[in-house]
């Protein structure tokens, strides 16, 4: 039976967005409508342009609370960020009200959320009847079997407030693993990654370089002075807003090559590179795994999150963690790596299937 779906994203995490698009042309080419797609951001990122061509589905734009970094872009500045969400209160109040005029136009027959926090909001204080399903890793942290680092007890219960909060009243949690849980609990099913297909039409190679994936334009200064130690390597680096970096930064242009983000052309340098370089999120390692690259994880400090998916990538085999940018360690890790992941490839395989029975089974 036909339904029609309205799609709710946290468009700062490039993974959701990915996540969203894949998920949306699905269920068009299963009959289904995609009446709109709410895109929730701070406001200072653009909309990625190939989300914007891809998606066949209106996309409207509002602000929702997020993390603000310290003024070299690298960590996490949580007293500004409170205060700077808590300026925006009168915002975030208007996006509520648009997010409440799509819903009752559209009617759609269900929410799918993929960890947006308004709208975790919304359905707390506002109480739809359209049943809600939240998509995303982050509800994994609600499962009782998930093992969380030892310590940061106060870091864990916050991290689980900010997830329930985001799935408030949903009907049900769809939480995307690195590895297989069997047990359905607490109303959370683990289910695999949620690629794009296009990672399944590329072949694996190697040739000699490395693939860096930057979210914060501000590690970029750790690349370079690593790089003049190591001028012989190339790499190609892919980020927000190359143009800052171009500006800003003295590096060496014939031997590093700064992309913008590109979803193909990412796809397409990770299946040669010889291992990838991230901030530890959690849709750019599934792919390094499925195409069977190393990755070195660096989580952005203060970012609690971060610090458990390279915890966790690490438990299942995707690579090593770091503090910093010191490509070393993964040049030296991918010199004895298999470049080999069955295990991961296996548990990936038909995950579009389980997820879309998932969501129209409801």
């Amino acid at each position: 039976m036909k339904k029609k779906y309205l799609l709710v994203v946290q468009g700062e995490g490039r993974g959701h967005v990915t996540q969203a698009m894949t998920l949306c042309e699905l269920l068009i080419e299963n009959g289904h409508e995609v009446c709109g797609i709410i895109l929730g951001s701070s406001g200072q990122r653009d909309i990625p342009t190939f989300f914007i061509e891809r998606v066949k589905a209106p996309i409207t734009q509002v602000q929702s609370p997020n993390f603000l970094t310290d003024k070299k872009n690298k960590s996490i500045n949580l007293t500004k960020s409170v205060i700077h969400n808590f300026r925006k209160l009168k915002t975030f109040r208007k996006s509520l009200k648009t997010i409440d005029e799509i819903i009752k136009r559209e009617k759609p027959d269900a929410v799918i959320n993929f960890f947006d926090l308004l709208i975790g909001l919304y359905y707390r204080f506002n109480k739809p009847n359209i049943p809600l399903i939240c998509i995303a890793h982050q509800y994994i942290y609600l499962h009782p079997e998930f093992e969380f680092p030892k310590g940061f007890w106060l870091d864990r219960q916050a991290i689980k407030f900010f997830t329930r909060v985001t799935a408030s009243r949903s009907k049900k949690k769809l939480a995307l693993s690195f590895y297989k849980i069997e047990s359905t609990l607490n109303n959370v099913t683990v289910l695999p990654p949620l690629l794009r297909d296009d990672l399944f039409k590329l072949s694996a190679q190697v040739k000699n370089y490395f693939l860096i994936y930057l979210v914060n334009n501000g590690y970029f200064e750790e690349i370079v002075e690593w790089h003049k130690r190591h001028p012989q390597i190339e790499l190609h680096c892919f980020t927000d807003n190359p143009k800052f970096i171009e500006a800003n930064f003295d590096y060496n242009k014939e031997m590093i090559f700064v992309h913008a983000i590109n979803d193909k052309l990412f796809l397409e340098k990770m299946a040669g590179a010889n291992g990838l370089a991230t901030t530890a999120g959690f849709e750019s390692v599934c792919e390094a795994m499925y195409l069977g690259k190393p990755v070195l994880m660096v989580p952005i400090k203060g970012h609690f999150e971060q610090f458990c998916n390279s915890r966790d990538a690490y438990k299942a085999s995707a690579g090593i963690y770091a503090d910093s940018f010191d490509l070393s360690k993964l040049v030296n890790y991918a010199s004895d790596y298999n470049y080999s992941n069955p295990a991961f490839q296996n548990w990936v395989k038909n995950a579009q299937q389980k997820i879309y029975s998932e969501i129209t089974s409801l």
